[in-house]
This record gives C-alpha cells, sequence and structure tokens, in this order.
C-alpha cells in the first residue's frame, strides 16, 4: 500500500478571492509521479470573505429606508428581501440606492443575485474592492 508522504504547490497568481496553482505534486516515498499531478480544471481554490459589519449594518439602513419600514423592524444580514415586503420594483429601488450610496454601479445580472441584506452587503464590498 502506498502512502503519501509529502505534496507540493506552486502559486501562479492570486485574483481577488481566488488563488490559481500552477502546479502540484504528490510525491510517493519521495519519488513523483506525473500522473497524479493536479489537471488545470481542478486547479483552484475559492476563498470567500463576508462583508464588514458597518456595510452590511449601511445596507440594513437603506433597505429600511426604501421599503419604509418601522424604526423597530429587525433587519439583519439574514433578512432575505422579500420577507420584508419587497417586490421586484423595490429590488430596483434599493439597488439604486446602495449604487448611490456606496458609489458603485450594480450591472443587472449581479443585481438579480440579490437576495438578502448579505448578499448586497457582500457584492458592494466585491465592486468596491474592484474600483480600487
Amino acid at each position: 500500500m502506498a502512502s503519501i508522504t509529502a505534496s507540493s504547490f506552486a502559486i501562479s497568481s492570486f485574483k481577488h478571492n481566488q488563488i490559481c496553482l500552477k502546479s502540484s505534486s504528490l510525491p510517493i516515498k519521495g519519488i513523483s509521479f506525473p500522473s497524479l499531478r493536479m489537471k488545470p480544471a481542478t486547479r483552484r481554490l475559492s476563498i470567500n470573505c463576508a462583508a464588514k459589519p458597518e456595510t452590511v449594518d449601511k445596507v440594513c439602513e437603506i433597505v429600511k429606508k426604501q421599503l419604509a419600514l418601522p424604526g423597530d423592524s429587525v433587519v439583519n444580514g439574514e433578512s432575505k428581501f422579500a420577507a420584508l415586503g419587497a417586490d421586484s420594483l423595490d429590488t430596483v429601488e434599493i439597488v439604486m440606492g446602495l449604487e448611490e450610496a456606496f458609489g458603485i454601479t450594480v450591472e443587472e445580472e449581479n443585481a438579480q443575485t440579490i437576495a438578502t441584506v448579505q448578499d448586497a452587503a457582500d457584492l458592494i464590498e466585491d465592486l468596491v474592492a474592484k474600483k480600487c
């Protein structure tokens, strides 16, 4: 029975939220076998980070304002726009409010993926980071 004694990885590039591996090998008892190398299609490691609490709080405030929710309404990262009573037009208005507040532009395909406050906050931080 073979045992893996070590492994090595070389990183070729790092993009926002993604590390691409250039090569990897799995030597077995000191002998490297090319047939055990990772294939290009499987050499990706994704790292996802949640938005900062300040961003989530600001999105919550904007959502409350756009939906005219009472001050005592509970809105947090897990809050779904639909559960808060938002229809598709409300969601468009929320996105427009977020664009204005954060100085970003949200493409339509990205806007369609937003279902919760956390989704919106994560997208905002991605867009702000790409702007820099």
